[in-house]
């Protein structure tokens, strides 16, 4: 048995780490004026949120098609893979992992194992991480499914995001709840309920949005005081670090990352947002 990790570009699982730990990715792509751009690919984030400001309509996105998603198992066959751990975002806000599912009973040679993350991002990319550090100490799948099912649980993410927007716009805001976030300094407060996002809270002014996600955070923490955690930014990094240097003192025994919302995602989120996601896991990155 050779298993391999496949996920989606919204993890943003950086070259480094994918070649530390042998992470395949399928691409999810936005669409300006027509023309399709695989994110991470053909446009980076600097290059995405440029034309996001400048451009008169917003973004679309799409999922890997299906045939693209064949095409991926078909080369890990080749490479003698017979199983594969499929880590998507939510299932609430794409249908990537329903295509991972489809493409799985399409292709002979290689079963497709397909983990719904329940989340997107940085968050997405500790479960990778961590399935393909239970490969590499010889765990079977039996076994990674079942820390990924765990590790959903123990795991979580609070957003900031200017306005609503681009959401609302995108359908990816769930129910009726969808207040106007757009009124003078409100920050609408995110979170994942059930697979979809929801707004969980609004706040004046960014300040306060921030700190309520410190407040949330260590809700959900309670006594335990390991994990692994990420700061997410849509190009706002000057404010990650800041925000990392305000939080971090508070979490001695947790390991930070930064990373930047991806295309795809930050064309729902809009620029300017930022986000806290933790695992109750010390992953050791």
């Amino acid at each position: 048995m050779k298993i391999a990790v496949l996920t989606d570009s919204t993890a943003n699982v950086s070259e480094e780490l994918r070649r530390r730990y042998d992470i395949h990715e399928v691409y999810l792509n936005v669409l300006f004026n027509g023309q399709t751009y695989r994110e991470m690919k053909d446009i980076s984030p600097d290059e995405f949120y440029s034309r996001m400001r400048t451009e008169a309509e917003l973004p679309t996105t799409s999922q890997p098609s299906v045939g693209e998603y064949v095409d991926k198992l078909e080369e890990l066959v080749v490479s003698g893979y017979t199983d594969v751990i499929a880590i998507h975002l939510s299932s609430g806000i794409s249908g990537t992992y329903q295509s991972a599912i489809t493409a799985g009973s399409m292709v002979e040679g290689i079963t497709v194992h397909a983990v719904d993350s329940e989340i997107s991002l940085t968050p997405q990319a500790f479960l990778c991480i961590r399935a393909a550090q239970m490969i590499q100490e010889g765990e079977s799948v039996e076994s990674i499914l079942d820390e990924m099912a765990k590790m959903i649980e123990d795991m979580t993410a609070y957003f900031m995001v200017n306005d609503l927007k681009n959401l609302k716009k995108g359908g990816r805001l769930s129910g009726a709840q969808a207040f106007v976030g757009s009124m003078l300094q409100v920050k609408p407060i995110l979170h994942f309920v059930d697979k979809k996002i929801v707004a969980l809270d609004k706040v004046r002014t960014k300040k306060k949005a921030l700190k309520r996600i410190e407040e949330l955070m260590a809700d959900f923490m309670g006594d335990d005081t390991v994990g692994t955690a990420c700061i997410i930014h849509g190009h706002a990094e000057a404010e990650a670090l800041a925000w990392l240097k305000e939080i971090e003192p508070h979490y001695p025994d947790v390991k930070f990352v930064i990373e930047e919302v991806t295309p795809v995602v930050g064309s729902h989120l809009g620029a300017g947002s930022l986000a806290f996601g933790m695992v109750k896991r010390d992953l050791k990155l």
